[in-house]
């Protein structure tokens, strides 16, 4: 028995209701192609990544884990941190293929391999294999038990059941609803000695991109979870709605609200990320062409504002240039204030100069505080 999909009232159906207008938004804004779309998908992508692996303490910079992406090394990240960072980018890029896949069904074997995608470098914990033993998640302070998954013997039927769910169940249900169930009842069944968290997260990003709600880099609320605050909040409410033990009764509603509330404030950043992005493009747009600057400069100095840190090889193979082109841009681009080396040959990058700086100031002034929609719908 799983736990069962919760009836809505007015005010989620509202909420509802405006996250679908965001989302019909950004599907409109995302149908025509503009030149930083590439970038601002590669940073959604591994803000995701960063948010759901520090929920379970592996904690990496946006750079380091767009570096792992691309297979490059991070510059400070542990090599331990990196191999989670990639097991975890490996089963989200296969994610995506399979969110645009024309034949698809849910299976067992399916999630098994994407476990073992995420964890595999841990041959001790039997990756893609169901747990043989009892499971107990435990309070990372005080080490109490906060959560005892069902009895080993019981995950196989219930993993069936899970499947034949998502494949069959509740389709009548708005599939933000669904996605906030399978990735309830994945955590609550916790079929895997690791990785069950980041498995239902990544399930949860699944069950929408095969709905077609959008590609699921602009669908996660993974990044949202990842906020400190809003990951005492995430386990507040497993806890509360789930209970101390796997018991499937009770009412469901606080967590797919909880679900509801993160997919519009995640959206409304992923807008504001969009109109932003846009803007900032052509303004470095005008100021490059006003000095004589080749216009691909732009994807250089977009990188630095939207990111931290830039490498040269990313602006390299951005712009598909050859190793001594992407170093005299960068030099140039230095040379001028607008980005500012760091350390030697192959492990120098570039953060913003002085006058990229000053742009990236401007900008943070005008950021509009997210609204929370419940707050406005009781």
């Amino acid at each position: 028995m799983l736990y069962g999909t919760p009836a809505l009232e007015p005010a989620d159906k509202t909420v509802l209701a405006e996250i679908e207008d965001m989302r019909q938004d950004l599907k409109y804004r995302l149908a025509e192609t503009h030149r930083w779309d590439g970038q601002l998908r590669r940073q959604l992508q591994a803000r995701a990544i960063q948010g759901s692996n520090s929920i379970e303490g592996y904690r990496a910079g946006v750079e380091d884990i767009q570096s792992i992406m691309e297979g490059e090394e991070p510059l400070h990240t542990s090599a331990a941190v990196a191999k989670e960072i990639a097991g975890y980018q490996q089963a989200m890029t296969y994610i995506r293929t399979l969110s645009r896949a024309p034949v698809f069904r849910y299976d067992v074997g399916l999630l098994n391999a994407l476990n073992f995608m995420m964890i595999g470098h841990h041959r001790a914990k039997t990756p893609g294999v169901p747990r043989p033993a009892a499971i107990y998640v435990r309070d990372s302070t005080s080490g109490a038990v906060v959560y005892e998954g069902p009895d080993a013997e019981l995950v196989p039927a219930l993993m069936d059941e899970l499947v034949a769910w998502l494949n069959e169940g509740d389709r009548e249900a708005p599939s933000y609803v669904r996605a906030a169930m399978a990735h309830f009842n994945l955590v609550k069944i916790h079929p895997w000695r690791d990785g069950n968290g980041r498995m239902s997260r990544a399930l949860q990003s699944l069950v929408l991109g095969r709905d077609q709600i959008l590609t699921p880099e602009f669908c996660s609320i993974e990044e949202w979870l990842g906020e400190q605050r809003v990951t005492i909040e995430y386990y507040d409410v497993l806890g509360a709605v789930g209970r101390r033990r796997f018991s499937p009764h009770g009412d469901t509603l606080d967590w797919v609200r909880f679900c509801l509330r993160a997919h519009h404030m995640q959206a409304q950043r992923v807008a504001a990320r969009l109109r932003e992005a846009g803007e900032i493009w052509t303004h470095l747009e005008e100021r490059v062409d006003a000095e004589g600057l080749n216009t691909r400069c732009v994807t250089a100095l977009y990188e630095a504002f939207a990111n931290r840190r830039l490498l040269r090889g990313r602006y390299q193979a951005d712009e598909e240039l050859s190793q001594g082109q992407a170093a005299r841009d960068l030099r140039d681009l230095a040379a001028r204030g607008w980005l500012r080396p760091y350390g030697e040959t192959k492990g120098r990058y570039y953060e913003a100069g002085p006058r990229l700086a000053e742009l990236k100031a401007e900008y943070a002034e005008r950021v509009t505080p997210l609204r929370d929609p419940y707050r406005e719908t009781w």
